[in-house]
């Protein structure tokens, strides 16, 4: 799956420079389980040294103008010691997350999650909670870089391809005029890890209608598929990222 992702992806590349990169993205897979496992049996005030952050003006300008702030982000980096990096902002973090299948890993992640006060947002039904949230001056986490089912997403390119891409967070966006921070984080060669917050996206035409819901999520997604190409091994390639297909309208004479 994740050969066939990256033949999507990078379809210029040759086929030996493409298992290379597969092999480093599972390398990078376990490295990352390692380091959870260090992050549950240790203090968080012991591992934010490792952490670094680009750009945290920007969320601040947000949080200063707006009182609150969505976050897009994806499965990049160590996305899950992304929650504890938090602590650095300043601010109160909340996370849509779908729960896990299951129930001992969700007990770990939840650990992991919460240790660092952050808020726990189920996926099913999570508008409401979100909302709450953003009410009470929370910047609010959502990753975006997985496939979204035909009702849920609209198509937009990723990596040069179509990808059925949820649209929810454009949409909270928009109707609760919410700015949207791209922050993504990336593992150093040091063993470190990189955050990156970047300016906030908005939708250049008229708020609320489908057209900005689309291009809002362009915008985001373009933000997503940009971190990855910085650093292309450290992404989930063994998601199924464009598992739904747009309809091919039938050709009749």
């Amino acid at each position: 799956m994740a050969l066939e992702n990256l033949k999507l992806a990078f379809p210029a590349v040759p086929a030996e420079e493409r298992r290379r990169l597969c092999r480093r993205s599972f390398q990078h897979l376990g490295v990352s389980a390692m380091e959870l496992c260090r992050a549950l049996a240790r203090p968080v005030e012991t591992l934010l040294p490792e952490f670094s952050v680009e750009g945290l003006e920007h969320l601040r300008a947000v949080m200063e103008a707006e009182g609150r702030a969505l976050v897009v982000t994806a499965h990049l980096g160590n996305w899950e010691l992304l929650g504890l990096a938090h602590v650095l902002s300043g601010y109160r973090l909340a996370v849509v997350a779908r729960r896990l299948d299951s129930p001992a890993l969700e007990e770990l992640a939840s650990r992991l999650r919460t240790k660092s006060g952050v808020e726990l947002i189920e996926k099913r039904q999570a508008l409401r909670p979100v909302l709450t949230a953003l009410r009470r001056g929370r910047f609010v986490g959502i990753l975006l870089d997985q496939n979204a089912s035909r009702r849920e997403g609209v198509f937009v390119p990723f990596f040069g391809v179509p990808a059925s891409t949820s649209k929810s967070i454009a949409v909270l966006s928009l109707r609760t005029q919410t700015p949207i921070v791209p922050i993504f984080i990336r593992r150093t060669p040091s063993g470190g890890h990189r955050v990156v917050v970047e300016p906030p996206l908005r939708a250049s035409g008229p708020n609320g209608g489908e057209e900005a819901v689309v291009e809002l999520t362009m915008l985001c997604t373009q933000a997503i598929e940009h971190a990855i190409r910085e650093a292309p091994e450290q992404w989930l390639w063994v998601h199924r990222r464009w598992r739904t297909r747009p309809v091919v309208a039938e050709v009749r004479s």
